[in-house]
């Protein structure tokens, strides 16, 4: 059946339609019903549920809550129930870990005003707030199409039909998508959204900006003895195992009963084709400094997901004839701080106010300029922009160099205002930075022991990951030829280690050698929409519903 022969989609009509079920979304959601109650305000969510694909950290700065929530501390349904009492920041070496003297830090890197709980439960906690303000919330469905009117503005958008077979062709339980529309939408899709790259592209809302930049973070939950819970402690470390060009670090929280979440972070900007995030993820907790606290324990849970890491000049333009960016969509996370819910409720917040303003007189469908005039003098702006240049020193001058000027960097945009250094470029898009195969050597990881290491099957098991398996693949591969000459023949195939959920394979047959792609594990990090050599794969919904099932990530 062709698009033509299709049955048109029903629509339904709203005031405002927002696409992702996240702190941004829903942030936005009830600034809207707070700020007018007859507002019509409905959030499409692909998840299963809210929070079956919220994925942080999660150490939360309370300032968007605050705004939003003032009273959430008092509100015995709120998870958020543990504030960091001890704030720690090492050195790795392969042998040791050196913990940097509290005066060298810079104040707007201390975390003791923070809390640490799940962002997944915090989102969950949201959706029953912005529900009982009466906001409508479709989990289960993907926003899969950008809607536009006559003129090229956006109108809304369309959920993806259910029921395609693998071979495209509607199945027996074949359901037409619908059609959301809306005076205005916001995307709050997180990183790597796949429509806000569509209307990053039609709009070129890119043109003035950097790069977008990314990293991959993965994590994991732990149930730990309860002699080695030290509740409110967080680690944040660098260094080993990763070497000295290569950017990233790991998180180690402890919060609520027993329970530990640990993470890893690889900037995705590294250079290694044989570089696998996962395994050095795996490496790291064998550390002698952190094994022990894992030995005996139970691991809970498994995730990953990328993270936006451009900053103040890499945020593209927000708004559009339409509609508007929100949110990790375009980019707002503090790298240093390894920090973003805090400025994608900021968003939400802003651009729901610049949306209620214009509804309210009487608009509809043109561009929200005042909401991309707002933000850089907004608190999101003046937070991004005293980190500017830590991302860009770190990828310029390595590991020790790097964040040493970092660090004086944002000391100097603390104390004077001002930066030695203006306002770093970013060299080229991630996708671009790795060699040739040719120029290193492959990586022999240890082998995972099962107890505090693991492989990736068995940890993808951890993210209840579920696809229905008679759909079409999801992630769209351009050129199959090119992908065999260049990720294969020239980066001797790094789909297979930058994939943290063994996706991608390259299999060995008596014609040569094969891609397979085995979706039905994705967790849907997006890693491989920015990390592939020739942006040669994009990552589209797959059908709504799908993907992990994340119960307090």
């Amino acid at each position: 059946m062709s698009t033509e022969e299709l049955p048109p989609r029903e629509s339904m009509e709203f005031d405002v339609v927002i696409v992702g079920a996240g702190p941004s979304g829903l942030s936005a959601a009830i600034r809207l019903k707070q700020l007018n109650a007859d507002l019509n305000v409905v959030v499409v969510e692909k998840g299963s549920e809210v929070g079956a694909h919220i994925l942080s950290g999660a150490v939360i700065d309370p300032v968007g809550l605050d705004k939003l929530v003032p009273d959430w501390r008092e509100d015995s349904d709120c998870p958020l129930k543990t504030q960091v009492k001890d704030d720690r920041f090492y050195w790795m070496t392969a042998g040791g870990a050196i913990k940097l003297p509290g005066f060298m830090m810079p104040p707007l890197m201390d975390n003791h005003h923070c809390y640490i709980g799940s962002l997944g439960n915090v989102c969950r906690w949201l959706a029953r707030k912005a529900e009982a303000l009466g906001v409508e919330i479709y989990p289960g469905f993907a926003a899969a199409e950008v809607l536009y009117d006559e003129a090229g503005n956006v109108k809304g958008i369309a959920t993806g039909d259910m029921g395609i077979g693998r071979d495209g062709k509607p199945k027996d339980s074949f359901t037409r998508g619908m059609e959301l529309l809306g005076k205005y939408t916001l995307f709050a899709e997180g990183a790597r959204g796949s429509l806000t790259k569509q209307l990053i592209a039609k709009f070129a809302l890119d043109s003035k900006s950097e790069p977008a930049k990314f990293g991959i973070g993965l994590k994991e939950v732990w149930q730990i003895d309860p002699a080695k819970h030290q509740k409110g402690m967080i680690q944040h470390s660098f260094g080993w195992p990763l070497d000295l060009k290569t950017g990233g670090g790991s998180f180690l929280y402890h919060y609520d009963d027993n329970l530990v979440a640990v993470g890893f972070v690889v900037h995705l900007n590294y250079d290694d084709p044989y570089l696998s995030p996962f395994d050095e993820f795996q490496r790291f907790k064998t550390h002698p400094s952190i094994r022990g606290t894992f030995e005996g324990a139970k691991r809970l849970a498994y995730g990953a997901r990328a993270i936006t890491e451009g900053g103040y000049q890499s945020v593209p333009k927000l708004s559009f004839p339409g509609g508007a960016l929100i949110g990790c969509a375009a980019g707002f996370v503090n790298v240093p701080r390894i920090k973003g819910v805090h400025n994608a409720m900021g968003t939400g917040m802003l651009a729901a106010e610049h949306t209620a303003a214009a509804l309210a007189a009487d608009r509809a469908n043109d561009e929200l300029v005042d909401y991309e005039n707002a933000w850089r003098s907004s608190s999101v702006g003046k937070d991004l922009f005293l980190v500017r240049n830590v991302k860009p020193l770190w990828s310029k001058f390595g590991t020790v160099l790097g964040v040493a000027l970092g660090g004086i960097d944002m000391w100097c945009n603390t104390l004077f205002g001002g930066s030695l250094f203006g306002t770093q470029a970013h060299a080229k898009p991630d996708r671009a930075t790795l060699d040739p195969a040719k120029s290193h050597a492959p990586k022999n990881y240890p082998k995972p022991d099962g107890k505090i290491s693991f492989d990736k099957l068995s940890s993808v098991f951890l993210s209840n990951t579920n696809h229905e398996e008679d759909q079409p693949v999801h992630l769209k591969v351009t050129d199959m030829n090119l992908q065999k000459t260049s990720e294969h023949d020239v980066f001797a195939g790094p789909s297979n280690r930058y994939c943290p959920a063994g996706v991608y394979e390259w299999v060995e047959e008596g014609t040569g050698p094969r891609f397979q792609i085995n979706a039905q594990n994705c967790v849907h990090c997006k890693t491989c929409d920015v990390k592939d050599p020739n942006g040669n794969i994009t990552w589209v919904p797959p059908e709504g519903g799908g993907g992990p099932n994340y119960e307090a990530m």
